[in-house]
This record gives C-alpha cells, sequence and structure tokens, in this order.
C-alpha cells in the first residue's frame, strides 16, 4: 500500500482534520513507518505463541464499596457558577421545534 497526498487528503477529509503542505509531508512519512513496522510484526512467526488474555495473573480486582459521608446541597451549590436555593442552572440545549 502506497501512502501518497491523496490519501493523507481523503483521511482528513473522514476525519475532519486539516494539514498544511508541511504537516502532510510528515504525515507521509509517519503512515509509511508504521506500515513498514506492521509488515514486521506480520513477517514474526506466531504459531506457538498463546494468545494473550490478561496481561498479568491478577484477575477481576474490584475494590471493596464503602459509605462516604454525603456531601450537603449547601456545599455541593457553593461553587455553582448558575444556581438557585436548590438546583444548578444549565443553559438550555433543546430546542422545541
Amino acid at each position: 500500500m502506497e501512502i501518497n497526498e491523496a490519501m493523507v487528503d481523503k483521511l482528513a477529509s473522514l476525519s475532519k482534520l486539516e494539514f498544511n503542505a508541511v504537516e502532510k509531508t510528515e504525515l507521509i512519512a509517519d503512515l509509511q513507518n508504521m506500515l513498514i513496522f506492521v509488515n514486521q510484526l506480520q513477517s514474526l512467526d506466531t504459531s506457538n505463541v498463546e494468545p494473550l488474555l490478561y496481561i498479568t495473573e491478577n484477575k477481576n480486582i474490584m475494590r471493596a464499596d464503602e459509605v462516604n459521608p454525603e456531601i450537603s446541597r449547601a456545599d455541593a451549590l457553593l461553587n455553582a457558577r448558575l444556581k438557585d436555593e436548590q438546583f444548578f442552572k444549565v443553559p438550555k440545549v433543546i430546542k422545541k421545534s
């Protein structure tokens, strides 16, 4: 697979990114290096390697649930930018049509 400016332009369009000429040149070189690395990995013999399911031997380590003191409504609202006596106020985000 060849990485060229047309491919970088297409990837930029799909990802909603913009690159100048210098960035495109650097990106082409980086993508080509990535492909070279992937090709090196594909040439390795992994037939005797078992799939790795976990990085460590530890599985399902979960912390114990602890009851913590609740924060009071007054303390929660203390640093709120917009508030009334009981609630946080937020800008309206849904418009009725």
